[in-house]
């Protein structure tokens, strides 16, 4: 029975979505970033605000942190594909992110760039890293800026900055930018 609510909810805040609901309340999603007009992120989406992504435009929407997360939504995969939009999850470990995890995502947005794209973990860490590395190295996007916009949500771990310092020598980049700190908080 709780399933069939929750698909009777979302099927209706879809429909009040497409009947002039403002799709601009994707950016209620908690930590949401819209890095250009095809490219977000955020952290978990209620199953309400899923129901807003199709009518904002999305197209898929990539999930990277694990289907047991505190917040994770039963049937995500089942409610973006019956929206119709495509589903991609990469289960990412947050304190143990590898480089694969991150070219992985890289290679399904390479596959269609022009898709626009919600890429999300539950609280926009894992996303905000991976968005950054991302818009550097496909976008063309600064490293300061880039990181400037990762910072407005955290401040990666050590765990997180080894994996972005990896991923940028593996493409001769140099972590250090103008305003680019570093230093892990504690």
């Amino acid at each position: 029975m709780k399933r069939r609510s929750l698909y009777a909810l979302f099927f209706a805040c879809t429909f009040l979505a497409d009947a002039g609901m403002a799709a601009e309340d994707v950016s209620e999603i908690l930590n949401f970033r819209q890095y250009s007009p095809l490219f977000a992120s955020a952290g978990q989406p209620t199953p309400e605000q899923l129901s807003l992504l199709k009518p904002a435009g999305f197209e898929q929407v990539i999930y990277i942190a694990l289907s047991n997360s505190r917040d994770a939504v039963a049937d995500e995969d089942v409610l973006i594909k019956n929206a119709g939009m495509d589903y991609i999850h990469i289960p990412v470990i947050y304190d143990a992110p590898t480089t694969t995890d991150f070219y992985v995502f890289a290679s399904v947005m390479q596959r269609d760039p022009d898709r626009k794209t919600l890429l999300h973990c539950a609280a926009n860490y894992r996303a905000s890293a991976f968005a950054m590395l991302y818009r550097v190295l496909y976008q063309g996007v600064s490293l300061a800026e880039a990181k400037a916009d990762m910072n407005a949500v955290w401040t990666p771990n050590e765990d997180w900055r080894q994996l972005i310092f990896e991923v940028l020598a593996e493409h001769d980049i140099a972590p250090d930018c103008a305003g680019c700190d570093w230093t892990v908080s504690e």
